[in-house]
This record gives structure tokens, C-alpha cells and sequence, in this order.
């Protein structure tokens, strides 16, 4: 007996640790599928695999369980489902993709996490059936194909349907069907891949049929290449020549496609007012699946003349940059000409024709330079060669503008020249402002200034490396303080002296405000406790000049300068409700200020619902049900006692909410599960359900949640209620393999005509609109013929350590059976992975008169399990069979309930230890409960 009471006390000590630490857990996941899917295997090899048709809906819902409610994401191999889908659905637990396609099969992961532990994940295997059309092409030989084909020469036909999974190929000439070594003129080739299809995901079958033909050929009636002017309208014609089927034309376009204002009709490509974006290579390509696709193209070319430039390069023997009398100067002129060898160059001198002289010599190209140039060279200069050159580019075809280009040449054209004023650099703004850098530049001509960054190799503010100024001025329009730093300005090459570059810099210095943290924090705590706020500088430009103020609201309460420290506190000892509100410290230095922002509240945490309650629907009724709201408390010590909860209670859809406080007796616990019971809710309606504690702050955070009225089903089985009042029947099915089907009825509304002297006249309240399920033995039914109904799959709860190796279940059950001819009513277990295996567990058969009786029966399953509920037609029409309100309860039956007649010997079980059932109980009693 001492033994006994050691171990009691030893259970309640174990237990009383295990209730301290609540009811927070990691969490755990399972996926389910819906939808019509064309096979669906549950284990394979032990993995998932969910097989589909392309274009039809996938549904996978993950079922989480874990406190608190865990986040859900779906995620797919080799990235997230995200990347395919509609972003809504990969954080819901239903991931839903309409009209599937192929490339979205593969495997599928649901990640749940809730901070404890690691993340549940879960994956399964989707497989996505598809069947294209078939294409035969005609060969000549098996590795090549050729245009034409002869008589008494061998080809070859070859069918090709790209599917999943692989296709079988069958063959006919007409109607005749082709089998190996039947004909001797033809032989077929199967692929070593191919394979039958699988019988539990049929495609549908497809044909392609082909005629001996030949490969299709074609012409373009054009030019190639074709030279136009922009703005004209430009027609391509592509004729077929040969090819049986007549081959069908399409125009392709080497880069990018069509342009949009092309008009196609049949083989004929018409672009109107073509552009210089239009130009390019198109492609008329014939096809009619015998050989090779035939393609023949033509290139168009676009006139077109730009970017015009020039340089000046002074005697390139002497090391001086000037111009100089008795030395040589070159003039080069560049543009860009399309085609490039219709380009001329003309060159004249104060408006008159130049032509190439001993001194003046000209040339059309320069080896040393890109295509499109010419040079004048003015060998000995003189006082008289002073004056404007113009070069003139022009295409020989005409149609396009020339592009003319003025030099002087002068005592006043000198090389370039930059600096900086010496109050641009270095230049100090502010950020958000809008700033100019300059560079003076001096010489004639003026070329053209390139600006970059001189200290690091980054893009200048438009996203260039370079930027183009003509002025020698660079405006940035909101600066940032990304863009202090060194700017290099330097003369191009262009527009100007072709010599060195001259460049210089300038410094510029962004200030911005302090970066401080936090940004914001809210801070909650009970009245009479201390608190320490903490504002800290991460940056700031300048930094030696730093003041601090720190304000409640809009009352001062501190300022101080900056030493050597990079934060500053400020702490309150007592909180009081005078205390409570948003605290601001400002950071300031020239350029502005930083904030930091801490919102101190006595407001309590919102409460976290629990959703993984057994059987929240604890009373199932025929209007109304009953539900366990369950909850735990966020951090129940952050603030002064939760005093009571309010409750906020809306019928779906509705606006208006009905309130009541639940008061609380003593402190909360943290993980400390309460419970709260919703009565006289309706049938089948949702309800909206808000918690909001109640401190003698005020109220706190409020939560809500949706309770939605089901079949008292859950993950693992506590207790089980089915009164067949939903639709769904509480997930009850009729089993395939039987004669006939049960049938859901109630007095009020079965049929008039009913078989008298048999059947309930109410359901098992007595109600005449409640309803129950039962078989009806009229014709054409006929004796012995069985109706089998199937219980949803349960899940046993998990195994206690500490008490015995099996959880015992009470399962209790109303039967009706009335009537001069009634037959059999059966009960089974069937247990998992025990398919064609049903171990009776009750039996009853006769008139038992008119009223509902009632069986207890004890079951001890090692594993998930299914009840059976099979109904025998005895001899003639007055024999209805009827169950109501089928319990499952975790526990073992009441003794005075157990059914002790009618039961078939021998009833499935595991014998259970007896002697532990009073220490659970017993342990059941002491161990504390809200």
C-alpha cells in the first residue's frame, strides 16, 4: 500500500511540473488534399505523391497544430511558391492553383512556425498528368532529313507526344492496325522510355495521322539586302515552291519580334513608314511537319546619318598643345552612317569647295580612329589658312539631311584650360538639397565636360558612370549622403583639342541628422515599477556638435550635450498613470535632429486563442451547440493583474457586438489555459469572438477570432459526438463494397408513403425534426442484403508514459430496430493497415419494439481506427434499421453502462492495467485546474 501512495505522489509531482509550463508547444503539421485529383498515393516508398491533370484545380491544405498559433508558408523545390503563384496563397494553409500546368508540378513544402522549437515541415509530391497532340514528320533517314521523297525508297515516320507519364504508341495504315512482324514492309521502332499508361490516371488518347509528302520549300521575291529611306513603306513577299502538305508561311524577326504596325496576309510582310528601329533580318519560314522547316531571309537597312563630331589636333611632333604658324594642324570629322559605305564627306573653307592639296590634304578614313571619319591636314599652317572649315556628311542614295560641322581656325583657338572656384570646393549642402558643382573651363572651343566620382568606383546620380555638361556645371537634385565624396570634371576629346585631358576636383560634404534607435518602442509596465529608456546615435554628420532633449508629450523634461558617450538614458522610478505616455528624445546637430520614440503603457498583452482544443463543440443540439473558447495570456507579468477579460461576441456578418466581462480570480500564469464556455450558439452559424483584458490601467489589446461551427472531429481523439444533424454527416460514408446505402431521415420530412409498423417516429431526443440515420428494407431490397456506413478515420491520443500501454475509449451508440422483420445490426473496428481485416465488436439482431436503446462498449485501439455500422435486411419490407448520437469518449465505460447482452464474444481490445485507473483519477483530482 506505502508503494501505491509513493507512486500517486510521485504522478501528481510529475503532472503538477508538466501543468506549470502551460499549454505552449511547437508546432506540428499535416497536409491534406482536395479537388479532383486523378490518383492519389498516400504512402509510397514513404513519400507523398498527389497526381493530377494539367488545368485542373490543386488544393493542399495544411492542418497546424502548437500554441501559439503557428504562421504558415508554401514553399516549392528550388524556390518559393511565390514565385509561381499568386502571392495570397502561399501564407494561407489552403495553397489553391486553378488550371494547373505542367511546370508547376514537383514538391511542395508547408513550414509552420511559432517561436518554440524548430518549424514543422511537411512536403508532398505533386505529379501533373499531361497528354499533347501527337506530330508525325517524315524522314528519309533516322538522323537526317531530305526535301524530297521517292518511290521504292525507305522512310521513315516518326510520332512524337510529349506526356506524363510516357505514352504507348500505336500505329495504323486507314484502319488497318500495324503490328511488328505482321507486315512486312514495316518495321516499328518503340522508344526504350515509353511505357503503358497507368490505370489510375487515364489521358485521353490522341492521334496524328501522315501522308507520304515532301518537305516544303520557298522564295522571297526581294532583294537582299534592302536599302530604304525612313518613312517609306516597305513590302517582303514569300512564295512556296514545293511541299506536300502545302507548307504553312510565317515571318519571324531575328531579334525581338514583329514590329507593331506590321501587316501580314498570307506570305506578304508589309511595314508601313519604316523607321531605323525596323531595320534588321526577317525570316519567312514554311513548315508542314515533313523534314525540315525551309527558311529564307532578307536584311533591311535603314539610311540614316548621326552623332556628328570633330577634334582638332595640333602638330603631333612637337610636345606643345597649341596651334602654332609653320606647324601642322589636323581637323577630324566623325559621324555615324547607316549603310556605312554610301558615306562621303565634303569639305569646305569660309563657305568655298576645298579640295586635297600638297598643304591640304584630305582623306575619307583614318586607320587610327573608328569607321565614318575624315581628316584635313594643314601642313605649314599660315596667317592665310586662318578661317571656318565645314566638313558636310551626305549618303550617295540621297533621301537623308546632311549633317554639317563648323571649325575655326584661329589665333584665338588654344587648348582648354579647367579649374575650380575657391569657394565651390570644398562645398558643403545639406541632404534633400538641391546642390551645383562647377568647373570653369577656358580655350576655343569649349569641349564638352565628363564628370564621375574621383574616390570610389560608383554611378553618378542618373545611374551613368559619366555625366555630359556643357557649361562645366554638374546639378544634383536631392542630395543624399550617399553622394559626398571627391567629383573628377575633365575635358572629352570631342568638340574640342585632341590632347591630354585636363581635369580637376571637387569635394563634396553632405550633412544629415542624426541616425538614432530605436525608431520606436513600446514598453509596457505595471504602476509603482521602474523603466530605463535608452536613445543611441548609429551616425550623424557633423558629429562634434550634439544636444539631446528628452519631452513627455509636450512637457521638457532634460537637455544635455554630448562628451564622449553615443547615447543617453532617461529612467523613471516609479510609474504612475502621470508617467504613462509617449516619450520623445531629439538628437540634434546642424542639420537637424533624430528621434527616438518610446510609447510606456500599463496595457495588458493580448490574449492568444487556442486552437488545438479536443471537441471544442462540447454539447451538439439540434438548434443550438456549445463551444470551449479557450485561451492563454501573453506575458500575464508585463503588467499590473488581468481583473477580468471583456467579452465581444457577433454572429457573422453582423455589426453589432454583445458584451460581458469574465471576471478572474487571483494571477494568471504564463501558459496557464482558460477556458470560457459559448452557449446557445446557432446552428450552423460563424461567430466573430473579441478578448480584451482588463487591468486597473484600462483595457489592453483585444483579439479576435472566427469559431465556426463542425463535426466534433479532431487530430487526436478525445471525445467524439454525431447526432447526423450536418450535412456532412460528421464525415460518415457509405462503403462501396455493400448492396445499398444508408439514409439520413427525420420524422418530419420523410416521405408519407413510409412502411408503416417499422422505423422510429422521432429521433432519439424525441425530437420530430431531428435526425438519424437508418436503412430502408422496402423494395426492391431483398433478404440478406447489406448497408454498411463508415466512421471517419480517428487518430488515438497520444500515449501517457506513465499510465497504460493502451487508451481505452468508451463508445456508446442509439439503436431503433422495430418491426416484425428486422434483421441485423453490426458494429466492427477496423484498425490501420488492417483493410480487409473488421473485428466485431457488437452485435444485435430481432424486434426489440419502439423505442431507442442504448450500447456501451469498451474499445482499446493500438492505432488510428474506423467504426462500421452494417445493417442486414431481414425477410420482409417491416424491418428499418436506425442509429443516433454515436459517442466516442476517451476513458473506459461507466461498469452499470456496459452493454452485457447482444455483444459478440471475443470484442477487439488490450487488456488495460486496472489497477492504474484509480491512481489516474486520483491524480485527475489534485491536480490543480482553472
Amino acid at each position: 500500500m506505502d508503494l501505491v501512495y509513493g507512486l500517486v505522489w510521485l504522478l501528481t509531482v510529475l503532472l503538477e511540473g508538466i501543468s506549470g509550463q502551460g499549454v505552449y508547444a511547437p508546432p506540428t503539421v499535416r497536409i491534406v488534399h482536395s479537388g479532383l485529383a486523378c490518383n492519389i498515393e498516400e504512402e509510397r516508398y514513404s513519400e507523398r505523391v498527389y497526381t493530377i491533370r494539367e488545368g485542373e484545380t490543386l488544393e493542399l491544405t495544411c492542418l497546424v497544430t502548437g500554441h501559439p498559433r503557428p504562421q504558415i508558408r508554401w514553399t516549392k523545390t528550388a524556390g518559393s511558391a511565390s514565385d509561381r503563384f499568386q502571392d495570397s496563397s502561399v501564407f494561407n494553409e489552403t495553397l489553391r492553383i486553378t488550371n494547373i500546368q505542367r511546370h508547376q508540378g514537383g514538391r511542395y513544402y508547408c513550414k509552420a512556425e511559432n517561436g518554440l522549437g524548430s518549424p514543422a515541415i511537411k512536403s508532398i509530391r505533386v505529379d501533373v498528368y499531361y497528354l499533347d497532340d501527337p506530330v508525325v514528320t517524315v524522314h528519309q533517314s533516322i538522323g537526317e532529313a531530305k526535301e524530297q521523297f521517292y518511290y521504292e525508297r525507305t522512310v521513315f515516320l516518326r510520332c512524337v507526344a510529349n506526356s506524363n507519364p510516357p505514352v504507348r504508341y500505336s500505329w495504323r495504315r486507314g484502319q488497318e492496325v500495324l503490328l511488328q512482324g505482321s507486315d512486312k514492309g514495316v518495321e516499328i521502332y518503340e522508344p526504350f522510355f515509353t511505357q503503358c499508361l497507368s490505370a489510375a490516371a487515364p489521358a485521353p488518347e490522341l492521334r496524328a495521322s501522315e501522308s507520304i509528302s515532301a518537305s516544303p520549300s520557298i522564295k522571297l521575291l526581294v532583294d537582299d539586302p534592302i536599302v530604304v529611306n525612313p518613312g517609306e513603306a516597305i513590302t517582303l513577299v514569300c512564295v512556296t515552291t514545293g511541299g506536300e502538305p502545302a507548307p504553312s508561311l510565317t515571318w519571324v524577326r531575328s531579334f525581338g519580334t514583329l514590329p507593331e504596325k506590321t501587316v501580314l496576309n498570307g506570305g506578304t510582310l508589309t511595314i508601313p513608314a519604316i523607321t531605323s528601329e525596323d531595320a534588321g533580318t526577317y525570316s519567312c519560314i514554311a513548315n508542314n511537319n515533313v523534314g525540315n522547316p525551309a527558311k529564307k531571309s532578307t536584311n533591311i537597312i535603314v539610311r540614316a546619318l548621326k552623332k556628328g563630331r570633330f577634334w582638332i589636333t595640333p602638330d603631333p611632333y612637337h610636345k606643345d598643345d597649341n596651334i602654332q604658324i609653320g606647324r601642322e594642324v589636323k581637323i577630324s570629322c566623325q559621324v555615324e552612317a547607316v549603310p556605312s559605305e554610301e558615306l562621303t564627306f565634303s569639305w569646305f573653307k569660309n563657305g568655298r569647295p576645298l579640295r586635297s592639296s600638297e598643304r591640304m590634304v584630305i582623306t575619307q578614313t583614318d586607320p587610327d580612329v573608328s569607321p565614318g571619319t575624315t581628316n584635313l591636314d594643314i601642313i605649314d599652317l599660315k596667317f592665310t589658312d586662318f578661317g571656318t572649315y565645314t566638313c558636310v556628311a551626305s549618303l550617295k542614295g540621297g533621301g537623308i539631311s546632311d549633317i554639317s560641322i563648323d571649325v575655326n581656325i584661329s589665333s584665338s583657338t588654344v587648348p582648354p584650360n579647367l579649374t575650380v572656384p575657391q569657394e565651390k570646393s570644398p562645398l558643403v549642402t545639406r541632404e534633400g538639397d538641391t546642390i551645383e558643382l562647377q568647373c570653369q573651363v577656358t580655350g576655343k572651343p569649349k569641349p564638352i565636360i565628363l564628370w564621375s566620382r574621383a574616390d570610389k568606383e560608383v554611378a553618378m546620380p542618373d545611374g551613368s558612370m559619366q555625366m555630359e555638361s556643357y557649361d562645366g556645371t554638374l546639378r544634383i537634385v536631392n542630395v543624399s549622403r550617399e553622394m559626398s565624396g571627391m567629383y573628377r570634371c575633365q575635358t572629352s576629346q570631342y568638340n574640342g583639342f585632341n590632347v591630354k585631358p585636363r581635369e580637376a576636383l571637387v569635394q563634396l560634404i553632405v550633412q544629415y541628422p542624426p541616425t538614432v534607435e530605436p525608431a520606436f518602442l513600446e514598453i509596457r509596465q505595471g504602476q509603482e515599477r521602474s523603466v530605463t529608456m535608452s536613445c543611441r546615435v548609429l551616425r550623424a554628420y557633423p558629429i562634434r556638435v550634439l544636444t539631446y532633449e528628452w519631452r513627455l508629450g509636450n512637457k521638457l523634461l532634460r537637455t544635455g550635450q554630448f562628451d564622449s558617450q553615443e547615447y543617453t538614458e532617461y529612467p523613471v522610478k516609479s510609474l504612475s498613470n502621470e508617467n504613462y505616455g509617449v516619450y520623445n528624445c531629439s538628437i540634434i546637430n546642424e542639420a537637424g535632429a533624430g528621434r527616438c520614440s518610446f510609447l510606456v503603457t500599463g496595457k495588458a498583452y493580448a490574449p492568444e486563442f487556442y486552437y488545438d482544443t479536443y471537441n471544442p463543440v462540447w454539447q451538439n443540439r439540434h438548434r443550438v451547440y456549445s463551444y470551449s473558447l479557450q485561451w492563454t495570456q501573453m506575458n500575464p507579468d508585463a503588467v499590473d493583474r488581468i481583473v477580468a477579460y471583456r467579452l465581444g461576441i457577433r454572429q457573422a456578418g453582423q455589426q453589432r457586438w454583445w458584451e460581458q466581462e469574465i471576471k478572474i480570480n487571483g494571477n494568471i500564469q504564463k501558459g496557464e489555459l482558460i477556458t470560457y464556455n459559448l452557449t446557445e450558439l446557432i446552428k450552423p452559424e460563424a461567430y466573430e469572438v473579441r478578448l480584451t483584458p482588463l487591468t486597473k490601467f484600462g483595457e489592453g489589446d483585444s483579439t479576435i477570432r472566427v469559431i465556426k461551427y463542425s463535426a466534433p472531429v479532431n487530430p487526436h481523439l478525445r471525445e467524439f459526438h454525431c447526432g447526423f444533424e450536418d450535412g456532412n454527416i460528421c464525415l460518415f460514408t457509405q462503403d462501396d463494397t455493400d448492396n445499398f446505402d444508408w439514409t439520413k431521415q427525420s420524422t418530419a420530412t420523410r416521405n408519407t408513403k413510409y412502411t408503416p409498423n417499422t422505423g422510429p417516429n422521432a429521433d432519439r431526443s424525441g425530437s420530430k425534426e431531428g435526425f438519424y440515420m437508418y436503412i430502408e428494407t422496402s423494395r426492391p431490397r431483398l433478404e440478406g442484403e447489406k448497408a454498411r456506413l463508415l466512421s471517419p478515420v480517428f487518430s488515438i491520443a497520444p500515449k501517457n508514459p506513465y499510465g497504460p500501454s493502451n487508451t481505452a475509449y468508451c463508445f456508446s451508440f442509439f439503436y431503433h430496430m422495430y418491426g416484425q422483420h428486422i434483421g441485423v445490426l453490426n458494429v466492427y473496428l477496423r484498425l490501420k493497415g488492417q483493410t480487409t481485416i473488421e473485428n466485431p465488436l457488437w452485435s444485435s439482431s430481432g424486434n426489440k419494439g419502439q423505442r431507442w436503446n442504448e450500447a456501451h462498449v469498451n474499445i482499446y485501439p493500438i492505432t488510428s481506427f474506423q467504426l462500421i455500422f452494417e445493417g442486414i435486411r431481414g425477410p420482409g419490407i417491416e424491418g428499418d434499421i436506425a442509429i443516433d448520437d454515436v459517442s466516442i469518449a476517451e476513458g473506459e465505460c461507466a461498469k452499470q453502462d456496459l452493454t452485457t447482452k447482444n455483444s459478440v464474444d471475443g470484442a477487439v481490445g488490450i487488456l488495460v492495467h486496472i489497477w492504474l485507473f484509480p491512481v489516474i483519477v486520483l491524480i485527475s483530482i489534485l491536480s490543480p485546474r482553472r
